[in-house]
């Protein structure tokens, strides 16, 4: 298991959701067994009979818990980036150091060890320990729910605060003014009806406001502030019943979509291409109307689960046909994977980096993109998540670099790989040509339409030996086992915006798709196999390819969507 992996399945552990995975379940279990155990020990070590009697024990449960706390506080802050992206980065630690659970983690762990350094009383520490108890509501859902209530109804519960606040100063200047005179030494100044008049919303318990009114008006006053004193806690019980009612029925709602998502996505289960290669695959996409009458889900519900998944695209393959042939709409469904907050990334040690650049605009694109990738052994990078729906950003067409949120973690792990010795990226997109294009893949290089050469200074790849080899052996595999022609910067070219322009990689060429080729051939993963292959022969033919086991066998109860499909 490489660093990368270990770190998503801690992030995964650390979530704090009790999971339904065997081991996630026991890791959660365990930190809450010993969070008890912990404080349990601290209750405990206040006998002192106990303490005289079993005190090795109870030591010993105090180090034990301490040194685990403390590496799985550890690892919670290296894996902050991957809870939160707002965690990424020294600052961001920082950032989640200092959050409400970060800064409990930390208090009653670190200070343990101050007293090895300094003269700091050992049971001043251990009080801190009794903080870890707090640690336990990241697992309790009424906590949760309690605590979105809260948040739902925070402004309301502001502006009531408000309110009362801005009432009861008034009516406390109207106290001093009518009290002034018939008790000038007690009410000598405003403080006095300003401090009587909050201390009784609390009950006045320390007596320091024991000043009651004693004229007709101010026992007015007195009346009204002892019906705040009820809208104070009233006002604010009942804005966080209603919450409470809402948190639940959207639980309940979201538990409903979820159960839909699952639905669909299990209806991606893995086909085998008998005609071809005789390899299994995820289906590329599955027709809504497919969903419906199988599932039983309605066309709302579909809409709703694509909504609230971060694993499906709704998408209409009429898209992906020229205007020209008269498409026709087809409503389709497209299940993908993310690892990370623009889509997914996946290192398999290459040179090479298959990247998908428009996920969410040509989500078919993204699956014969990983499939090149899948099948080459090749690193894989792919936007999926769009984060503004009514602007919706191309990686391909970067317009503007900070336009996008997610699109310097996108360029920073591409980047990633590309540092590596001799790297090739290669963007695979889709192209929508009329069927009359005498060309079917095309291969873009330099930034002017129609320039062939090899000597154009600001071309993106630098080996074009090598270059010229790929070219020359895929055109005639593509042309002689499917008919398939190709180009060279004939059609499409390098534009500025290209995403090649932010990347620093050896050598980097586009390679766009006439759409069909995956859409409606059946030779559509032979195709990409075709394509993987010679990339893998002539780009990185030292590193051996094999064929990913779950492409081989289909194992029953985990055979279905890119979940059991993703290495």
């Amino acid at each position: 298991m490489d660093i990368q992996t270990l770190k998503l399945n801690l992030s995964r552990v650390f979530d704090d959701k009790l999971r339904t995975k065997q081991w996630h379940n026991i890791l959660d279990y365990t930190i809450i067994g010993l969070i008890i155990i912990s404080t349990l020990e601290v209750f405990l070590s206040t006998y002192s009979s106990i303490v005289e009697q079993y005190g090795k024990w109870l030591h010993f449960i105090d180090y034990f818990t301490t040194i685990f706390f403390t590496i799985e506080v550890t690892l919670r802050i290296w894996c902050a980036d991957l809870l939160d992206p707002k965690y990424k980065g020294f600052m961001g630690r920082v950032r989640y150091c200092f959050s409400f659970y970060g800064l409990i983690d930390i208090l009653s762990t670190y200070p343990f060890y101050l007293h090895f350094f300094m003269s700091v009383p050992y049971m001043a520490l251990k009080v801190l320990r009794i903080a870890r108890l707090l640690r336990v509501f990241r697992y309790m859902k009424a906590f949760s729910i309690l605590s979105r209530a809260f948040t739902a109804k925070k402004h309301e519960m502001v502006v009531s605060l408000q309110f009362l606040t801005i009432v009861t100063l008034i009516l406390s200047f109207i106290l001093f003014f009518v009290e002034h005179e018939a008790q000038p030494d007690v009410y000598n100044n405003g403080w006095k009806s300003v401090v009587w008049s909050f201390a009784q919303y609390i009950g006045d318990p320390g007596g320091f406001a024991d000043t009651p009114p004693i004229t007709f008006v101010g026992r007015i006053i007195a009346c009204i502030i002892g019906i705040l004193g009820i809208a104070i806690f009233a006002v604010p019980a009942g804005l966080i019943g209603s919450a409470f009612t809402e948190v639940m029925e959207k639980d309940e709602k979201e538990e409903k979509v979820q159960g839909w998502i699952r639905s669909i996505v299990q209806s991606f289960k893995f086909l085998k291409d008998q005609q071809h290669t005789n390899l299994f695959y995820v289906p590329r996409y599955l027709p809504l109307d497919r969903i419906l009458t199988r599932k039983y889900i309605t066309h709302d519900q579909i809409v709703e689960a694509v909504q609230a998944s971060d694993c499906l695209h709704i998408y209409n393959l009429q898209d992906s046909v020229n205007e020209i042939d008269n498409p026709v709409s087809n409503i389709v469904l497209i299940n993908y994977v993310k690892n990370k907050p623009y889509g997914c990334c996946i290192d398999r040690g290459s040179r090479i980096t298959i990247i998908c650049t428009s996920g969410t605009t040509e989500p078919v694109t993204g699956w014969f993109a990983y499939h090149i990738a899948k099948l080459g052994n090749f690193n894989f990078v792919s936007k999926e998540i769009e984060t503004d729906i009514d602007n919706p950003t191309t990686y391909y067409t970067i317009s503007d670099v900070n336009n996008c949120p997610n699109l310097s973690l996108f360029l920073e792990d591409i980047n990633h790989f590309a540092s590596r010795e001799n790297s090739w990226v290669i963007p695979i997109l889709a192209a929508t040509g009329p069927k009359s294009r005498p060309h079917q893949i095309h291969f873009c290089y330099n930034p002017t339409k129609g320039d062939t050469s090899y000597d154009n200074p600001n071309s993106k790849v630098t080996d074009f030996v090598t270059f010229d080899k790929l070219y020359q052996s895929l055109s005639t595999e593509l042309d002689n086992r499917y008919g398939y022609k190709s180009d060279k910067n004939i059609w499409y070219a390098v534009s500025k915006q290209n995403v090649a322009h932010y990347i620093k990689a050896d050598n980097i060429f586009t390679m766009r798709v006439e759409a069909f080729v995956w859409l409606f051939d059946n030779r559509f993963l032979e195709t990409t196999k075709c394509i993987a292959d010679t990339f893998h022969a002539v780009l990185e033919p030292e590193k051996e390819q094999i064929v990913p086991p779950e492409m081989l066998t289909r194992i029953k109860g985990h055979d279905f969507g890119m979940k059991d499909y993703v290495d």
